[in-house]
């Protein structure tokens, strides 16, 4: 039995830290998402978020992934960030077609919008949602603070989502803050991650969170133990939540991962994780 019920991953695939562990000795960067895939189920897919890919790697990726595998691609920082949105339709249907070719593997589109996007933006993120295409789904990441104020804010925000059936992505960096910050790249990362509350209210069947762990494993066994009742009670309203695991330094990030998953299955039906390849002892023949 593999895992189910629920989607588990990282921001990307391609980590050459990887090899050895997570992947064979000897693998390939062309192989990394191949076996990346037999392992989890979903990856975040950071690099859209930087660069459109060629047509021949979204086939690639296609090929390298099974019809259980799904991505979840951010739209281009140049829509998001650089155009807040507006004006933005060439680059929209661009980014949309390209990824056309993986609509039956494609999760919510993670719609990531930077910490000057506030809520006098409101108006601007309603039309845009309105005028996306119904063949893909979106969630919004939102940072600005004051969309955290009040409970009022923070309903007004999702009343919008649920009317335009988009799902709100939930980034907890408690983990992150809770540890030791002498561990490398810990301060750096605070400085990068909001702070914000976290809010674990599901707007739709696939809610996603994403999780910013510590270096240190030992300090994300409380939030581990507080998300897996989350998505416990998640899988009984009959929702398939997605779940994404970051760290300062991602060579941590799936051993975090295998460590929330065996604490979901003391609480839910999941089944269980494959084995990494990487452990098998064995050189990568690919």
């Amino acid at each position: 039995m593999t895992m189910q019920g629920y989607y588990l991953g990282c921001p990307a695939w391609g980590f050459k830290e990887w090899v050895g562990n997570l992947y064979p000795c000897g693998t390939r960067p062309a192989k990394y998402l191949r076996e990346y895939a037999s392992v989890f189920n979903t990856v975040e897919g950071n690099t859209t978020f930087y660069s459109l890919p060629t047509a021949e790697t979204v086939a690639r990726w296609k090929d390298a992934t099974s019809d259980e595998f799904r991505f979840c691609f951010k739209f281009p920082q140049t829509i998001t960030h650089r155009k807040l949105l507006r004006y933005a339709e060439p680059e929209t249907e661009e980014f949309l077609d390209r990824m056309e070719p993986l609509r039956d593997l494609l999760g919510p589109f993670m719609i990531q919008l930077p910490p000057i996007f506030g809520p006098e933006h409101l108006r601007i993120l309603d039309h845009f949602l309105s005028r996306l295409p119904d063949r893909f789904r979106y969630a919004v990441e939102l940072r600005h603070p004051a969309f955290y104020a009040t409970p009022d804010d923070a309903r007004c925000v999702e009343s919008l989502l649920e009317r335009r059936g988009c799902e709100r992505v939930i980034m907890d960096t408690r983990p992150l803050r809770s540890g030791d910050d002498q561990h490398p790249g810990v301060l750096a990362a605070r400085h990068r991650k909001p702070n914000l509350p976290v809010e674990p209210v599901a707007l739709g069947p696939h809610p996603i969170v994403r999780l910013i762990g510590h270096p240190e494993m030992s300090v994300n066994r409380p939030w581990i133990e507080a998300w897996c009742e989350i998505l416990s009670r998640w899988l009984g309203d009959g929702r398939a939540p997605y779940l994404f695991i970051h760290c300062p330094d991602n060579t941590y990030a799936p051993s975090f991962a295998r460590d929330f998953h065996a604490q979901l299955e003391t609480v839910a039906e999941v089944g269980e994780m494959p084995k990494w390849p990487g452990e098998s002892g064995q050189l990568s023949l690919l």
